[in-house]
Protein backbone atom coordinates (compact mmCIF):
# COMPACT_ATOMS: atom_id res chain seq x y z
CA UNK A 1 0.00 0.00 0.00
CA UNK A 2 2.98 2.17 1.32
CA UNK A 3 6.29 1.73 1.13
CA UNK A 4 9.22 4.53 1.94
CA UNK A 5 12.58 3.21 1.45
CA UNK A 6 15.64 5.06 2.80
CA UNK A 7 14.44 8.64 3.18
CA UNK A 8 16.39 11.63 4.28
CA UNK A 9 15.23 15.03 4.74
CA UNK A 10 17.00 18.32 6.08
CA UNK A 11 16.41 21.92 6.76
CA UNK A 12 19.78 23.20 6.11
CA UNK A 13 22.86 21.80 7.70
CA UNK A 14 19.59 20.08 10.40
CA UNK A 15 19.02 16.52 9.35
CA UNK A 16 15.64 15.53 10.51
CA UNK A 17 14.78 12.31 8.48
CA UNK A 18 18.46 10.10 8.34
CA UNK A 19 17.48 7.15 6.28
CA UNK A 20 13.60 6.23 7.23
CA UNK A 21 12.46 2.77 5.78
CA UNK A 22 8.51 2.62 6.34
CA UNK A 23 5.87 -0.16 4.62
CA UNK A 24 2.19 0.09 5.72
CA UNK A 25 -0.17 -2.81 4.30
CA UNK A 26 -3.74 -2.49 3.38
CA UNK A 27 -5.98 -2.31 6.57
CA UNK A 28 -3.25 -1.84 8.89
CA UNK A 29 -3.31 0.56 11.49
CA UNK A 30 0.33 1.76 11.99
CA UNK A 31 1.55 4.51 15.10
CA UNK A 32 4.24 6.60 15.27
CA UNK A 33 5.56 7.61 18.68
CA UNK A 34 8.08 9.52 19.79
CA UNK A 35 9.66 12.60 21.52
CA UNK A 36 8.56 16.10 20.04
CA UNK A 37 11.08 16.83 17.37
CA UNK A 38 12.23 13.51 16.43
CA UNK A 39 11.01 13.89 13.05
CA UNK A 40 7.50 12.07 12.98
CA UNK A 41 5.66 15.12 11.74
CA UNK A 42 8.25 15.80 9.21
CA UNK A 43 8.00 11.79 7.95
CA UNK A 44 4.11 12.26 7.36
CA UNK A 45 4.30 15.49 5.56
CA UNK A 46 7.17 14.15 3.40
CA UNK A 47 4.66 10.77 2.62
CA UNK A 48 1.97 12.99 1.27
CA UNK A 49 4.09 15.55 -0.86
CA UNK A 50 3.42 18.64 1.66
CA UNK A 51 7.41 18.37 2.58
CA UNK A 52 10.09 17.20 -0.21
CA UNK A 53 13.11 14.49 0.09
CA UNK A 54 16.11 14.87 -0.29
CA UNK A 55 16.49 11.55 -1.13
CA UNK A 56 15.05 7.82 -0.82
CA UNK A 57 11.57 6.33 -2.63
CA UNK A 58 8.19 6.61 -1.63
CA UNK A 59 5.82 4.32 -3.57
CA UNK A 60 1.83 4.21 -3.31
CA UNK A 61 0.04 0.98 -4.56
CA UNK A 62 3.83 0.14 -6.08
CA UNK A 63 3.27 3.10 -8.30
CA UNK A 64 6.87 5.43 -7.85
CA UNK A 65 6.35 9.03 -6.59
CA UNK A 66 9.24 9.69 -6.03
CA UNK A 67 13.22 8.01 -6.76
CA UNK A 68 16.33 8.73 -6.67
CA UNK A 69 18.52 9.22 -9.40
CA UNK A 70 22.22 8.26 -10.29
CA UNK A 71 23.35 11.87 -8.53
CA UNK A 72 21.98 10.78 -5.29
CA UNK A 73 19.22 13.40 -5.71
CA UNK A 74 15.09 12.85 -4.62
CA UNK A 75 13.67 12.94 -8.22
CA UNK A 76 9.49 13.31 -8.17
CA UNK A 77 6.88 12.48 -10.63
CA UNK A 78 5.34 14.99 -13.24
CA UNK A 79 3.00 17.36 -10.89
CA UNK A 80 0.05 15.52 -12.61
CA UNK A 81 0.64 12.24 -11.36
CA UNK A 82 1.47 13.41 -8.39
CA UNK A 83 -1.90 14.83 -8.15
CA UNK A 84 -3.28 11.59 -8.50
CA UNK A 85 -0.93 9.96 -6.19
CA UNK A 86 -1.39 12.15 -3.21
CA UNK A 87 -4.91 11.86 -4.18
CA UNK A 88 -4.57 8.27 -2.30
CA UNK A 89 -3.85 9.36 0.70
CA UNK A 90 -6.02 11.90 3.38
CA UNK A 91 -4.08 13.89 5.71
CA UNK A 92 -5.82 15.02 9.20
CA UNK A 93 -3.58 17.81 10.77
CA UNK A 94 -3.92 18.44 15.09
CA UNK A 95 -5.16 21.67 14.21
CA UNK A 96 -7.97 20.90 12.20
CA UNK A 97 -7.08 23.46 9.21
CA UNK A 98 -11.43 23.96 8.56
CA UNK A 99 -12.48 27.00 6.53
CA UNK A 100 -13.48 29.20 9.12
CA UNK A 101 -16.12 30.95 6.78
CA UNK A 102 -17.52 27.75 5.48
CA UNK A 103 -20.48 25.52 7.20
CA UNK A 104 -19.62 22.11 8.17
CA UNK A 105 -21.57 20.99 5.38
CA UNK A 106 -19.27 23.31 3.19
CA UNK A 107 -16.39 22.56 4.19
CA UNK A 108 -16.72 18.66 3.26
CA UNK A 109 -18.39 19.45 -0.02
CA UNK A 110 -15.98 22.30 -1.12
CA UNK A 111 -13.21 19.56 -1.88
CA UNK A 112 -15.16 16.77 -3.33
CA UNK A 113 -16.36 19.37 -6.09
CA UNK A 114 -13.29 21.31 -6.68
CA UNK A 115 -10.65 18.09 -6.64
CA UNK A 116 -12.59 15.24 -7.40
CA UNK A 117 -15.42 17.32 -9.62
CA UNK A 118 -18.74 15.55 -8.27
CA UNK A 119 -22.17 17.73 -8.59
CA UNK A 120 -23.36 19.33 -5.54
CA UNK A 121 -25.79 16.77 -4.73
CA UNK A 122 -23.56 14.32 -4.92
CA UNK A 123 -21.05 15.51 -2.41
CA UNK A 124 -23.81 16.95 -0.27
CA UNK A 125 -25.38 13.48 0.28
CA UNK A 126 -21.44 11.92 0.98
CA UNK A 127 -21.02 14.83 3.41
CA UNK A 128 -24.57 14.17 5.00
CA UNK A 129 -23.98 10.10 5.24
CA UNK A 130 -20.24 10.80 6.68
CA UNK A 131 -21.79 13.06 9.23
CA UNK A 132 -23.83 10.93 10.41
CA UNK A 133 -21.93 7.93 10.83
CA UNK A 134 -19.55 10.13 13.82
CA UNK A 135 -22.33 11.52 15.01
CA UNK A 136 -22.47 15.24 13.43
CA UNK A 137 -25.55 15.51 11.17
CA UNK A 138 -26.97 18.12 13.05
CA UNK A 139 -24.07 20.31 12.81
CA UNK A 140 -23.89 20.58 8.94
CA UNK A 141 -25.19 24.13 9.18
CA UNK A 142 -22.60 25.10 11.88
CA UNK A 143 -19.72 26.85 11.74
CA UNK A 144 -16.05 26.25 12.83
CA UNK A 145 -16.33 28.66 15.65
CA UNK A 146 -19.52 27.17 16.96
CA UNK A 147 -18.20 23.95 17.36
CA UNK A 148 -15.82 22.43 20.29
CA UNK A 149 -12.69 21.05 19.53
CA UNK A 150 -13.55 17.07 19.26
CA UNK A 151 -16.26 18.49 17.10
CA UNK A 152 -14.03 20.09 14.97
CA UNK A 153 -11.58 17.20 14.12
CA UNK A 154 -14.41 14.45 13.86
CA UNK A 155 -14.89 16.97 10.77
CA UNK A 156 -11.92 17.42 9.43
CA UNK A 157 -11.95 13.41 9.95
CA UNK A 158 -15.36 13.17 7.58
CA UNK A 159 -13.24 15.70 5.18
CA UNK A 160 -10.77 13.71 4.17
CA UNK A 161 -12.75 10.44 3.89
CA UNK A 162 -15.50 11.90 1.83
CA UNK A 163 -12.06 12.49 -0.67
CA UNK A 164 -12.28 8.40 -0.53
CA UNK A 165 -8.50 8.07 0.52
CA UNK A 166 -6.88 4.42 0.31
CA UNK A 167 -4.77 5.48 3.30
CA UNK A 168 -5.14 8.38 5.82
CA UNK A 169 -2.66 9.63 8.01
CA UNK A 170 -2.85 11.88 11.12
CA UNK A 171 -0.70 14.09 12.50
CA UNK A 172 -1.29 14.11 16.15
CA UNK A 173 -5.30 14.53 15.58
CA UNK A 174 -5.64 15.08 19.45
CA UNK A 175 -2.69 17.14 21.18
CA UNK A 176 -5.24 20.03 20.52
CA UNK A 177 -7.92 19.05 22.45
CA UNK A 178 -9.23 19.18 25.99
CA UNK A 179 -8.74 15.82 27.63
CA UNK A 180 -12.40 15.61 27.90
CA UNK A 181 -12.73 15.67 24.15
CA UNK A 182 -9.83 13.29 23.35
CA UNK A 183 -12.05 10.26 23.43
CA UNK A 184 -15.01 11.33 20.86
CA UNK A 185 -11.82 11.32 18.32
CA UNK A 186 -10.04 8.44 19.39
CA UNK A 187 -13.24 6.32 19.09
CA UNK A 188 -14.42 7.55 15.30
CA UNK A 189 -10.48 6.46 14.81
CA UNK A 190 -11.01 3.35 16.09
CA UNK A 191 -14.17 2.55 14.51
CA UNK A 192 -12.51 3.58 10.83
CA UNK A 193 -9.62 0.78 11.94
CA UNK A 194 -12.48 -1.59 12.61
CA UNK A 195 -14.31 -1.01 9.35
CA UNK A 196 -10.62 -1.45 7.94
CA UNK A 197 -8.88 1.75 6.90
CA UNK A 198 -5.57 1.43 6.26
CA UNK A 199 -3.85 4.12 8.88
CA UNK A 200 -0.84 5.77 10.08
CA UNK A 201 -0.97 7.31 13.38
CA UNK A 202 1.68 9.70 15.06
CA UNK A 203 0.11 10.18 18.35
CA UNK A 204 1.52 10.60 21.90
CA UNK A 205 -1.89 8.68 23.05
CA UNK A 206 -0.11 5.48 23.85
CA UNK A 207 -3.49 3.87 24.83
CA UNK A 208 -4.38 4.02 21.07
CA UNK A 209 -1.31 2.95 20.26
CA UNK A 210 -1.73 -0.28 22.30
CA UNK A 211 -5.03 -1.13 21.40
CA UNK A 212 -6.03 -0.20 18.38
CA UNK A 213 -2.60 -0.24 16.15
CA UNK A 214 -1.54 -3.42 14.60
CA UNK A 215 2.44 -2.39 14.36
CA UNK A 216 4.19 0.65 16.74
CA UNK A 217 7.27 2.87 15.47
CA UNK A 218 9.33 4.16 17.76
CA UNK A 219 10.87 7.30 15.92
CA UNK A 220 14.18 8.88 17.85
CA UNK A 221 16.36 11.57 16.39
CA UNK A 222 15.55 10.73 12.90
CA UNK A 223 15.56 6.80 12.72
CA UNK A 224 13.34 4.71 13.65
CA UNK A 225 15.02 3.29 16.68
CA UNK A 226 12.55 0.11 17.39
CA UNK A 227 9.34 -1.30 15.66
CA UNK A 228 7.10 -3.97 16.32
CA UNK A 229 4.00 -5.08 17.72
CA UNK A 230 2.31 -3.26 20.67
CA UNK A 231 3.08 -6.35 23.10
CA UNK A 232 6.61 -6.27 21.48
CA UNK A 233 7.02 -2.19 22.22
CA UNK A 234 5.37 -1.40 25.64
CA UNK A 235 5.84 -5.25 26.87
CA UNK A 236 9.38 -5.44 25.95
CA UNK A 237 11.73 -2.43 24.84
CA UNK A 238 14.52 -3.29 23.72
CA UNK A 239 16.20 -0.41 23.04
CA UNK A 240 17.53 2.22 26.10
CA UNK A 241 15.86 5.52 24.56
CA UNK A 242 12.32 3.53 24.17
CA UNK A 243 12.13 2.36 27.56
CA UNK A 244 13.18 5.80 28.80
CA UNK A 245 10.50 7.18 26.67
CA UNK A 246 8.01 4.96 27.72
CA UNK A 247 8.80 5.39 31.52
CA UNK A 248 7.85 9.22 31.06
CA UNK A 249 4.70 8.99 28.80
CA UNK A 250 3.02 5.99 30.88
Amino acid sequence: MLQAIDIRKKYGDNEILKGVTVRVDKGEVVAVIGRSGSGKSTLLRCLNHLETIDSGEIRIDGQAMVTTGADGAARYRTEKDLRGLCLKMGLVFQDYNLFPHYTVLRNIVAPQQLVLHRSRQEAEQKAMLLLEKVGLADKAGAYPAQLSGGQKQRIAIVRSLAMDPDIILFDEPTSALDPEMVGEVLAVMQELAEDGMTMVVVTHEMGFAREVANRVMFINDGVIQEEGTPQEIFGNPKSQRLQEFLSKVL
